[in-house]
């Protein structure tokens, strides 16, 4: 069975930071790419982050340089370090996996984040 559990949510204030980790379980996910989605209340799932089975990174315009992605395969996980966090970052987050790269295979069940003012 395959699952994908996130942890690393919670509450911090304007400013601060978060690391959400990402624990792949039930098959090998090194040829997958990897990917932090978020969706805040009446709005739409986004992406976030990617990080590609050969290792590039993509980044949604309004998290770049403060968000990083990374992965582990060794371990199958994958964490979003998130620095400088802003009120509008307040969201729920999911890991997700797909084997191509249109296509989202697996989705973890998500953790809320929320960024006080």
């Amino acid at each position: 069975q395959v699952q994908l559990v996130e942890s690393g949510g919670g509450l911090v204030q304007a400013g601060g930071s978060l690391r959400l980790s990402c624990a792949a379980s039930g098959r090998t996910f090194s040829f997958y790419h990897m990917d932090w989605f978020r969706q805040a209340p009446g709005k739409e799932r986004e992406l976030v982050a990617r990080s590609s089975s050969g290792g590039r990174t993509y980044y949604a315009d309004s998290v770049k340089g403060r968000f990083t992605i990374s992965r582990d395969n060794a371990k199958n996980t994958v964490s979003l370090q998130m620095n400088s966090l802003k009120p509008e970052d307040t969201a729920v987050y999911y890991c997700a996996a797909g084997r191509l790269l249109e296509t989202i295979d697996y989705w973890g069940q998500g953790t809320q984040v929320t960024v006080s003012s």
